[in-house]
């Protein structure tokens, strides 16, 4: 008799649509991994501002996250998630273009390297929960498999991103920016490709504040999701606020490294992310995704304490891969655990809550971190996130369902 499980993997890998959504996640995916990278450096390396500076000025850029992905999310419920993201990636093209010809025109300053990154954030969180409900459109029942694997592919092409924006002091700021113009019309094309929904989405006709609440409400009734998204929230701020905001500054610093150098160590760490999937597929779906989740809250304690005693660079190397594959855990698993549980007319709306945790965050934490860098030194600034995680640990194993949530598809 025929094993049902590999004959669903294999649906999902022969399956015209799923490959269509990989590929335009893996373009536009590529084109955002390099803003990272872009902004960090432009601010620590070229201008060369000082922490409290550069957290007030990602806090800047990363804010309107917070109110953007629940508009997009509230959009992405009322009308075809697909279309939404074809006409937003057609016209997103043209931003780093745009910072390219004021580049040229000599007027690359902190105005308009905040203008640049406050419209590449507009485009990742308005389409980030459009884009995961898209997901669930093309999985099928198997989602997190689905999940897995995008969130793999993603970190892959964060790589490859990483590698090429590693190499603006070399090859020039206005080739890598053309590059990313070129992955996000890439984006556009390839999710064009995807076929319409099967069914006739019903016009949702109450105003969009309206649809912004009904959300909001959906995520707090559902308990598994609302007490996930908490930890999950709270671990952002400090976590993705140290990758994002404390790094740069440890490779500047610490290190006195370069671009290609702060290149690298992103590289490692998403290596660590993309191979936390591989390892992942070979387990799901998994019975008891919560229990995970939360010991990788605390196993992330012992990896900050080596990366706070500034190790050697080869073991700076080895403890970026394990942060990866800790964080490559973390965010397949809630993202899993989100997709399984949300109700389908409410899933693009709940999935903007829970990409607010870990974008939307990243800019509070930012903004506290640069603080910390400035008033009591680089490496401390990884303390805070230490001392949250276990105690993120602690709430998730005493004060909620996490730790005995059971997967309906396993």
């Amino acid at each position: 008799m025929p094993n049902p499980e590999v004959r669903t993997e294999q649906n999902l890998w022969s399956s015209a649509q799923f490959q269509a959504y990989l590929a335009s996640t893996a373009f536009t995916g590529g084109a955002f991994s390099m803003q990272q990278l872009l902004v960090s450096w432009m601010l620590v390396g070229i201008l060369v501002l000082p922490g409290d500076q550069v957290g007030l000025i990602q806090a800047i850029i990363g804010i309107p996250a917070l109110f953007l992905m629940l508009l997009g999310g509230a959009s992405a419920d009322r009308a075809d998630p697909r279309l939404m993201l074809i006409r937003i990636y057609a016209v997103a093209w043209v931003i780093p273009l745009l910072l390219v010809t004021l580049v040229e025109f000599d007027l690359f300053n902190v105005w308009t390297v905040m203008l640049f990154g406050l419209g590449v954030s507009t485009v990742t969180a308005y389409t980030s929960p459009a884009q995961q409900a898209v997901l669930s459109r093309v999985a099928g029942n198997d989602i997190q498999r689905a999940v897995t694997v995008s969130t793999a592919i993603g970190f892959l092409v964060q790589i490859v991103g990483l590698m090429i924006a590693g190499q603006m002091e070399r090859v020039g700021l206005t080739a890598v920016l053309v590059s990313q113009s070129v992955c996000i019309a890439l984006g556009a094309v390839t999710i064009a490709r995807l076929q319409k929904a099967e069914v006739n989405i019903t016009p949702n006709l109450e105003p969009t504040w309206r649809n912004v609440v009904a959300g909001l409400h959906a995520t707090y009734a559902n308990k598994n999701i609302f007490e996930l998204l908490i930890v999950n929230f709270v671990s952002s701020i400090f976590n993705a606020g140290a990758f994002i905001t404390v790094v740069p500054f440890i490779i500047k610093r610490a290190y006195n490294g370069d671009a290609l150098q702060l290149a690298i160590i992103m590289i490692v760490f998403y290596f660590g992310a993309t191979l936390s999937g591989l390892v992942m597929l070979r387990f799901m779906p998994m019975l008891r995704p919560g229990r995970i989740f939360l010991i990788m809250q605390l196993s992330r304690v012992v990896i900050l304490g080596f990366l706070w005693i500034k190790p050697d660079w080869w073991l700076l190397i080895l403890v970026m891969i394990a942060w990866g594959l800790n964080m490559g855990l973390t965010t397949t698993l809630a993202r899993a655990i989100v997709q399984e549980s949300a109700a389908p007319e409410f899933r693009a709306r709940i999935l903007s809550v829970y990409s607010i945790g870990l974008l939307g965050s990243a800019p509070i934490g930012a903004l506290l971190l640069g603080m910390i860098i400035e008033g009591f030194g680089t490496l401390n600034a990884l303390i805070p996130a230490m001392f949250v995680s276990v105690a993120l640990f602690l709430y998730g194993v005493l004060a909620t369902g996490i730790w005995s949530y059971r997967s309906p598809q396993a």
